[in-house]
């Protein structure tokens, strides 16, 4: 059954997803590493490919930036496509001092003072934990990969370009004060709908800049060089 946003029907998503947020990244993930990839979304530009892994059918797909629209296609995975899990992978600011460009990051706990799971279901909390099912395949994958895993609690946010306010920046209160290591915006939706649904889901995020020395990856370099969170995340099939 096709969606305003997704023009798939059923059978033609696999299982188990993995979701950058950039569909050219998506698109790179299914040329590179996937078996006869089919694509099954264009609908927005949100592209989706199911192929196979080590003959194991995967599929990937965008999500788009921010809650609302990984809220959207998720959701829909979860509910209407028999989605069992969903991998976020994507980048992430390292609040942390000890964090370096290219380190991953897997995400145990998304902390947010967003709204979005309140007015999705009535959820009051401001802190989702991952499937911890999904999570000990990513690890157990990282070990045999011999990738090197920070793991830890992120920051969730609705806003990229923050004014500045208060005595010191945002970003230090929420690291020092809520423990995160890093920043994105769009975990903390992914596990919420993993919850209110009974499904299951996981991020890795690869440091993409670290706020604290102001370095930097390329678009370019986020599009095509995050190999090892990929490679990972494929190894739990």
């Amino acid at each position: 059954m096709s969606t305003p946003h997704n023009s798939a029907e059923k059978g033609q998503i696999a299982k188990t997803v993995l979701m950058p947020g950039d569909p050219l990244r998506a698109k790179f993930i299914a040329e590179t590493y996937l078996e006869k990839p089919v694509e099954f979304n264009h609908v927005r530009g949100m592209l989706g490919y199911t192929g196979t892994c080590k003959g194991k059918p995967v599929s990937v797909m965008g999500s788009g930036m921010g809650m609302p629209s990984i809220g959207i296609y998720s959701y829909e995975l979860f509910k209407f496509f028999d989605v069992e899990n969903i991998i976020r992978i994507g980048s992430a600011g390292g609040y942390a001092e000890t964090l370096k460009l290219y380190d991953v990051l897997l995400v145990n706990e998304s902390y947010s003072e967003s709204s979005y799971a309140l007015y999705q279901n009535g959820f009051e909390g401001h802190i989702v934990k991952a499937g911890e099912t999904l999570c000990a395949k990513l690890r157990d994958s990282a070990k045999k990969l011999n990738f090197p895993l920070v793991e830890g609690r992120i920051h969730s946010s609705d806003v990229f370009y923050r004014e500045n306010f208060g005595s010191i920046p945002y970003w230090q209160k929420v690291r020092d004060e809520q423990n995160c290591l890093a920043v994105e915006m769009e975990s903390f939706a992914l596990f919420h709908n993993a919850r209110v649904t009974g499904k299951n889901a996981a991020c890795l995020l690869t440091i993409s800049d670290v706020i604290t020395t102001m370095q930097v990856t390329s678009a370019e370099e986020r599009e095509k060089r995050f190999t090892n969170m990929m490679e990972i995340a494929l190894g739990i099939l």
